[in-house]
């Protein structure tokens, strides 16, 4: 019988190969521009002709030798592995050898490059599968230009297949986007159609980079931070440490309606992890309003023995051992950033927001129970001192660089919320407290939560145990109530530390003032209540020095 297997011809896994490296024009734009990246280039300069299908990416790199250019091109040709220990050693963008071997498969391709050691450059014209076909002398500076033309012309339907040219470009567009954001320092120059489209100038950090691609961000709009982190303990690495770059908007002052701007980067590539991204996710959780989402750029630096990236042919995702450390330590770096210091405080936003923050002020009458706020002798992350007491909302607070104004009833509730989260407590009660005409939805609401209810005769029910703050509240069968009419446990204790904490409208002495800032200062976000809205406008010494022209030469005022 003969057999109906048979080994495939050269050419069709050529083809099986390239399609899996090479699917659009941004797959192309991708892995030339991680050669480049590789060998080390600061300014690429991007030319796209897409109704020709033809790209061209030209570096100032180190640029490859004639012997290096005559197999730069055969298949799974690298410079970057030798062995399969080396698999374990990424340190490099690309690795797999097949992004020039599948383009001569799929396109027309040409190379110029000098070493910045050589006497002069080359010309190489390559055939199918990566032979080299024709080789000249040119006169070129150290670098290298990669040209690929007629792409996909051999595959009959391929490019009717692809998204439209529109789309294709607003790939590229943003996987410039994205390897920029891991290589803040490279100059960006990218051309269509032989007119200049966009470019991206180089900046020190990753936060100056931001804006120019997020435009509607301002660079006082984001925390950076960068933070080294341990390797697990049983790691083998003879490194120690691994590191990490965070880059988020800061709660109070932007974010998004979709988490299309949650990226996570890991040794220079922007990566898939739906673990990672829930981490960045779950560590903003009660910090943002209803249905809005974090701007976070997040960038590890790991120890190349803790990564797998011979997971797929683009290297998009990745297997990364001790998943559950790392995703510690972003949420520690989350909570860090967070927090409130005389590093993150900037006025340039919040000096704008000025005169919109306090025609917003809600008029609050006076309330029937003023809460008590327990003193606490910890120290303060930063020095604000209670000054005054504004329309019995805002607290006046100064420190050294300025002033700021805390709406006092969002700043409490930010308090009890994570004293909340941190010791729930549900506690009997006596007398119980009665309700009236619950629906079965209502019941089950409060026993969902924890709550011991119980029928009391017709029509009533007999709540016998309350939050902890609950207790002594002349309103509690309000609260009650309110609980009763859905959201899951953390949206109970939200409900509880709003309904708990002091209201617009109560006068506070000095001293609870003061308590109020030293414990809001403590907690984990403290830049807005668990709803979202900011709990603190700054503004800073050097804005009240301009507005009062304080910075005017003495007697010129007078005109002397």
């Amino acid at each position: 019988m003969v057999s109906t297997i048979q080994a495939l011809p050269a050419e069709v896994v050529h083809l099986i190969t390239a399609g899996e490296v090479i699917d659009c024009l941004a797959s192309v734009v991708r892995e030339l521009v991680e050669n480049s990246l590789d060998a080390g280039a600061t300014r690429i300069v991007i030319s796209l002709w897409p109704q020709q299908w033809r790209v061209r990416v030209a570096d100032n790199g180190c640029g490859m030798s004639i012997d290096d250019l005559h197999t730069a091109a055969t298949a799974h040709s690298t410079s970057k592995i030798r062995n399969c220990a080396d698999l374990w050693k990424i340190t490099s963008l690309g690795f797999r050898g097949e992004a020039l071997h599948s383009l001569t498969t799929l396109a027309d391709l040409e190379i110029l490059s000098r070493s910045r050691g050589g006497d002069c450059g080359w010309r190489v014209v390559y055939g199918y599968a990566g032979e080299t076909v024709y080789v000249e002398a040119a006169a070129i500076a150290p670098g290298t230009v990669v040209t690929v033309s007629n792409l996909f012309g051999n595959c009959s339907g391929r490019r009717e297949a692809l998204p439209t040219l529109a789309q294709q470009m607003k790939a590229v567009q943003a996987t410039i986007y994205q390897i920029a954001l891991c290589h803040p320092h490279v100059t960006w120059q990218l051309w269509q159609n032989d007119r200049e489209w966009f470019t991206l100038c180089p900046a020190a950090s990753i936060g100056q980079l931001l804006p120019q691609i997020l435009h509607q961000v301002k660079e006082a709009d984001l925390q950076e931070l960068k933070r080294e982190i341990p390797n697990p303990e049983n790691s083998q690495s003879k490194i120690q440490t691994s590191g990490l770059h965070l880059v988020m908007g800061l709660p109070d002052r932007c974010h998004r309606h979709r988490p299309d701007w949650v990226r996570v980067a890991v040794n220079g590539r922007i990566v898939k992890s739906s673990e990672l991204e829930q981490t960045i996710l779950s560590g903003f959780h009660r910090t943002l309003p209803r249905d809005r989402y974090p701007v976070c750029f997040l960038h590890l630096f790991i120890s190349p023995e803790h990564i797998n990236w011979n997971r797929n042919p683009a290297k998009t995702e990745i297997y990364l051992n001790q998943l559950s450390h790392w995703q510690e330590q972003i949420s520690q770096a989350i909570e860090q950033a967070l927090r409130i210091n005389s590093t993150s405080v900037k006025e340039a936003v919040h000096t704008s927001r000025v005169s919109q923050l306090l025609k917003a002020a809600e008029e609050k009458g006076g309330y029937n129970v003023n809460r008590s706020i327990p003193t606490e002798d910890n120290t303060t992350p930063y020095n604000l001192k209670a000054v005054a007491q504004v329309n019995n909302t805002y607290i006046v607070a100064e420190h050294p660089g300025g002033m700021w104004l805390v709406e006092q009833h969002i700043a409490h509730e930010r308090v009890l919320y994570e004293q909340l989260c941190d010791n729930w407590k549900i506690i009997p009660i006596e007398p119980p407290v009665i309700l009236y005409q619950l629906s079965p939805v209502q019941v089950s609401q409060l026993q969902r939560i924890g709550l011991d209810i119980e029928p009391f005769g017709e029509k009533l029910w007999a709540v016998r145990s309350v939050p902890a703050l609950l207790q002594q509240r002349d309103d509690c069968a309000d609260a009650m109530l309110e609980l009763s009419w859905g959201g899951d446990l953390q949206a109970a204790q939200v409900a509880v530390a709003c309904r708990s904490a002091i209201r617009n409208g109560t006068p506070l002495s000095l001293q609870e003032m003061q308590t109020l800032l030293d414990q809001w200062q403590r907690t984990r976000s403290p830049r807005t209540c668990p709803h979202g809205r900011p709990i603190y406008l700054s503004l800073e010494e050097s804005a009240l020095s301009r507005f009062f022209r304080r910075h005017w030469v003495i007697g010129k005022s007078h005109g002397i």
